[in-house]
């Protein structure tokens, strides 16, 4: 194979998937390779936690593109195979089989793994992860009535495998190292619609938990045990505590790495001709003026197409807005905008909290930086208008159901549509 015009992704997810994809809408005719350790074609994660694990997506819905499109697009998958390493200055990546593959332009979306629980009893069955789409059917298998699941951890994963096992008929207790689950990233009183919301589905939770052991009998789990020595029994432990990124590889080819793999706005890396993207990529956001991280769904799916036409030598820049979204029990929530610790002042609520029906707005003086809709549809949009034009508001306006958010924007701001 001609290194010549051979294009590779490493990478088994959405960002790779849609690399592909936009690699031959946008005029790549040369070879392109997709290559994964996982041996399913290109899958979305977030049904893992969500329709999947409750049973409403099938196995097929979850992938990136049917079944046939890889041969119809002469895209060639390497499925259920792991680059060892990249030789950045030779052009070539190592698999594990010891071939070496040339390439032109290198695009690396390897992810991230979940971080496993450093305490006894950790390695015990039925102490269970999510990632994979192994790890959802696992975790759908013990999901059922009656049967008593500890979560370990209170963030976006946690909650959505608890709010699923709920549904399932099972006994949940929600284990939290901090006050609140999400405090840290939603601020207090956004944190507290979350912790009410999984209260009043009957989860047990625990706030300023430590796990101090993982019990069993017979070589499978029977409990945990906390360090304020109460001890939970568990017929499963779901453990969601962060994640590791998978940087090994770009670590060793000498490519900067820091917090992620460093890119600019285009998502080139520090080396000639390799761009990263997706949970991986640490990329330059010229709209928020840092270089930002984002682990959610949204960014994998928009990166792809800046990420391809920069492979390709074309002119393109990713300063889209982060965006996530949730659903839990009757709960749908979509989040956009950069609001981290100390870099907002205040939040503005339109509408009910206690409805579980409203909008918040993170200010920064009498600007939104972000903004979270909660049972209210068709608005995200406009709040991402609202962030992007920079728009000087009073608070009481913002807090108004009355008044138009559209009202708000200048005339040439107001979104077509409320895409996420």
């Amino acid at each position: 194979m001609s290194p010549v015009n051979t294009f590779v992704i490493v990478g088994g997810g959405l960002a790779a998937g849609k690399t592909a994809e936009e690699l031959r809408k946008h005029g790549h005719d040369g070879p392109l390779l997709v290559i994964g350790d996982e041996r399913e074609r290109p899958y979305i994660r977030p049904p893992l936690s969500k329709g999947y694990l409750l049973g409403k997506e099938d196995r097929e819905s979850i992938h990136v593109h049917p079944k046939g499109w890889y041969r119809e697009h002469d895209v060639e998958l390497l499925l259920g195979t792991t680059v060892t390493s990249v030789d950045a200055h030779a052009a070539e990546v190592t698999l594990d089989d010891g071939r070496r593959v040339p390439y032109a332009k290198l695009l690396l979306a390897t992810g991230s793994s979940p971080r496993r629980l450093s305490v006894s009893g950790a390695d015990l069955e039925n102490v269970l992860y999510l990632r994979r789409v192994g790890d959802s059917e696992r975790l759908k298998a013990a999901f059922t009535e009656g049967a008593r699941i500890v979560v370990v951890g209170g963030g976006w994963i946690g909650l959505e495998t608890a709010a699923a096992a709920r549904a399932a008929g099972a006994d949940v207790t929600v284990l939290e190292r901090g006050e609140l689950p999400l405090l840290r990233v939603l601020g207090r009183e956004a944190a507290e619609v979350f912790a009410r919301l999984h209260q009043d589905h009957g989860v047990d939770l625990r706030p300023h938990a430590r796990v101090e052991r993982i019990t069993g009998t017979g070589g499978r789990v029977d409990g945990v045990q906390l360090a304020d020595g109460v001890h939970l029994p568990a017929d499963a432990v779901v453990v969601g505590v962060g994640i590791t990124l998978n940087v090994r590889i770009a670590e060793e080819a000498g490519l900067e790495v820091r917090d992620g793999i460093v890119t600019d706005e285009r998502l080139r890396t520090s080396a000639a001709g390799i761009h990263a993207a997706g949970d991986v990529a640490n990329a330059y956001h010229p709209r928020l003026g840092r270089h930002l991280r984002v682990e959610h769904w949204a960014n994998a799916l928009h990166q792809p197409r800046t990420a391809a036409l920069s492979m390709l030598g074309k002119d393109a820049v990713y300063d889209r807005l982060p965006y996530f979204y949730t659903d839990q029990y009757d709960l749908g929530m979509e989040y956009t905008g950069y609001a981290e610790p100390g870099g907002y002042d205040r939040v503005v609520f339109r509408g009910s909290r206690e409805e579980r029906r409203f909008i918040a707005f993170w200010m920064s003086g009498n600007r939104v930086v972000a903004g979270m809709s909660v049972n209210v549809w068709d608005v995200i949009g406009t709040v991402r208008a609202l962030i992007e034009s920079g728009t000087e508001t009073d608070d009481a306006v913002l807090a108004d159901p009355s008044v138009p958010l559209e009202s708000l924007l200048p005339q040439q701001a107001r979104p077509a549509g409320a895409e996420a």
